[in-house]
């Protein structure tokens, strides 16, 4: 059964439209879903707005990292926290393999330059912590590299703390039947398909070794003035909504909560990372 040409010029409003529907027993639950998604985003998204006024006024600056395994929902995310903000006070930040040159220096000094600059959002796409589950596990850095890194992160975030620069740091969750779902999606759709690389072809054999090396990085790197927050990711529309309900709920701003929707994370979705916290991921 569908709406016919008659219902669709009765209709007046949305209630009338879901009335037709009862009556004609037209399945619409997957559309209104959508309707509420996509109305909770624009309110979370106008709360933005106005965080990024305060930010800017008030000269801080803010680094949003987002990390987690392959096809976890990271970029489309980050593409739903910048949609409607100032471009000149925020920036996504996706490094490349580091050049021959990068290589020889510091690890955290290509870093260093993408860092936020006063009034300023950074999202990053990916980061130094790179190192800590991808390089290890694909054999991009040695193991002293690694082991040298480990040790260093912290003290290289507590600098940054020092100097009052506002980490963010997202782990997003994913099971692994989601992201073979996730990475099947991506084959068959075209316009997905750049997305898939032949790390991600790995993803699911070494997923073991992912697991290890992401919690070795949690319980070495998880600090009380850097801490990891875990978002589970396999329902994507909810993961971006509780993401930035989380980071709207670390400030207060000018017009915080006028809002018709809660800026309050749900701790069922998002948490603080714990050992004893239940992961999908694992």
């Amino acid at each position: 059964m569908k709406f016919t040409a008659e219902d669709l010029t009765q209709a007046k409003t949305r209630k009338d439209l879901i009335a037709i529907a009862k009556k004609k027993k037209i399945l619409i639950s997957k559309a209104l879903k959508k309707i509420r998604y996509e109305a909770e985003l624009l309110e979370l998204q106008a709360e933005f707005v106005n965080l990024q006024k305060h930010i800017a006024e008030k000269k801080i600056r803010v680094a949003i990292i987002f990390e987690g395994r392959d096809a976890a929902g990271k970029g489309g995310t980050i593409k739903r926290f910048k949609e409607h903000l100032n471009p000149r006070a925020s920036r996504v930040v996706a490094l490349t393999k580091p050049t021959e040159v990068e290589k020889g220096q510091w690890y955290f000094r290509r870093y260093i330059k993408a860092l936020p600059n006063p009034g300023e959002i950074v999202f990053f796409d990916r980061s130094w912590y790179n190192r800590a589950v991808v390089e290890p596990v694909m054999d991009f850095c040695s193991k002293e590299q690694y082991e040298k890194f480990i040790v260093q992160v912290p003290e290289f975030e507590h600098l940054l703390y020092e100097d009052n620069l506002k980490i963010i740091k997202f782990w997003f969750s994913i099971s692994k039947s989601e992201q073979k779902k996730r990475f099947d999606s991506r084959l068959k759709n075209p316009l997905k398909r750049w997305k898939f690389s032949p790390v991600d072809m790995q993803g699911q054999q070494l997923w073991d070794q992912y697991t290890h090396y992401k919690e070795q990085m949690f319980s070495k790197t998880h600090t009380n003035f850097s801490p990891w927050i875990i978002v589970k990711t396999n329902n994507k529309k909810q993961a971006r909504l509780e993401s930035m309900r989380y980071v709207l709920s670390l400030f207060d701003y000018k017009g915080k909560g006028t809002s018709k929707t809660s800026i309050l994370p749900d701790p069922n979705v998002i948490m603080r990372y714990h050992r004893s916290a239940i992961q999908i991921d694992i």
